[in-house]
């Protein structure tokens, strides 16, 4: 599935969604089923700069695709950490670095983040990119 495919399923998802405190929920259950990082991958090392909650991005290249896994110590932050990671993983590193991700702002989530929650979202975004483009430079 190519990253776009990946985000249309899920502002697919939320289409049939009306009320934000769904949307929420929605959110904060994909953080609740993703894999999140081992204990030994809480490290300074692993946090991510410029966000409020605290949250760790892990990323491994295997056989030319980058494989994310996020996890975060608050609810919001850690179903948008594992959207971002849904979408991305097990792509190779120039496709990651020339995605787009437009679902956030299509599912409405860009309006109803406070300012600190965007620069954080948009913080795990870049992060993600920068692994990406550690990545590209290697190969």
């Amino acid at each position: 599935m190519t990253i776009n495919e990946k985000q249309d399923e899920i502002i697919s998802e939320f289409e049939f969604l009306d009320d934000w405190l769904d949307k929420y929920q929605q959110i904060i259950d994909k953080g609740m089923a993703s894999k999140g990082v081992e204990p030994k991958d809480k490290v300074p090392e692993n946090l991510i700069e410029g966000c409020q909650s605290k949250v760790w991005v892990v990323a491994e290249l295997i056989d030319g695709k980058v494989n994310y896994r996020a996890e975060s110590n608050t609810d919001i932050a850690g179903g948008i950490a594992a959207m971002l990671v849904d979408v991305l993983s097990g792509h190779t590193p120039q496709e990651i670095l020339d995605a787009e991700l437009y679902f956030v702002e299509r599912i409405g989530l860009k309006e109803h983040l406070s300012p600190t929650r965007a620069n954080g979202m948009l913080a795990m975004m870049k992060q993600i990119k920068l692994f990406a483009l550690a990545f590209s430079s290697k190969a």
